[in-house]
């Protein structure tokens, strides 16, 4: 059997989705639940808590418990990446993640700041360089408004973007098209991408940086991109605030054996 405070967070949950209680509705005082038998302080309290780590509301001094304004952001998968948006446009990544979820958005939304710096373990192991090495390091900030979503952190080769707009420390994306368009240009066209992604546990400075609630934990992401001969031409780290974003994947399912067959008829 669940706990209490889990089967009082579940029925408001199921309100909060039903409508019951709408974006910007104050869920009943603790003192309130308290007094109506719901349970004690503190399993109205864990309730309360347990819905605002799923993102379904937020709470503050003064202003109780509320339900959260705005849904989550889609943040797409392999669409963002249409090279039609950065290649033959301007839609950056984040921008198409707006777009998709009918959201508005202005290029200073993204700061940046570059860096040339060491390669850590972890970037040394995604770029594929020594531990040590000298990497370029692209930082981003990305908000709505005034709310920070995540932050990005792109690291380069010296080789492949020096004397490029990706060094060049100026605020918003890196020209139009964004660090794609730029490396494409540089004759570094971007071909495939492998993602890893995990949620953890915040530490004290993102918590700060992302405005975090409490008990809210991030999602990170880890993305490697290659050109077709195998090239690694970005690594990148990324911090999401786990309840701003709906990760949303379409793909085509792939059929090895039968790609396997085709290619053994053609060179029969």
């Amino acid at each position: 059997m669940a706990p209490k405070w889990r089967e009082l967070a579940d029925r408001f949950a199921e309100q909060i989705r039903n409508g019951d209680y709408a974006p910007g509705d104050q869920l009943p005082q603790i003192r309130e639940l308290v007094e109506a038998g719901e349970g004690s302080k503190s399993t109205v309290h864990a309730a309360y808590k347990a819905l605002e780590a799923e993102g379904l509301v937020t709470s503050s001094r003064g202003h109780g418990t509320v339900v959260r304004l705005r849904a989550p952001l889609k943040r797409l998968g392999i669409a963002r990446y249409d090279k039609a948006k950065w290649r033959d446009g301007d839609e950056v990544a984040f921008i198409a993640d707006r777009v998709a979820s009918g959201r508005a958005y202005k290029r200073n939304e993204q700061t940046q700041t570059v860096s040339r710096t060491e390669a850590t373990t972890l970037v040394a192991e995604g770029l594929g360089v020594p531990v040590g090495s000298g990497v370029y390091a692209r930082a981003r900030l990305v908000k709505e408004g005034a709310q920070p979503t995540h932050t990005l952190t792109s690291y380069y080769r010296p080789e492949h973007v020096e004397g490029t707009r990706i060094v060049d420390p100026s605020p918003g994306p890196a020209g139009r098209g964004g660090g794609y368009r730029v490396l494409y240009d540089a004759g570094y066209e971007i071909d495939h991408m492998k993602e890893a992604v995990f949620a953890r546990v915040p530490t004290a400075d993102e918590v700060r940086l992302l405005q975090l609630p409490a008990s809210e934990p991030v999602v990170e992401l880890h993305r490697t991109t290659y050109t077709a001969d195998g090239t690694v031409v970005e690594f990148a780290v990324g911090i999401h605030a786990a309840s701003r974003f709906a990760w949303e994947y379409e793909f085509q399912v792939p059929d090895s054996a039968r790609d396997r067959a085709t290619e053994e008829e053609s060179q029969a």
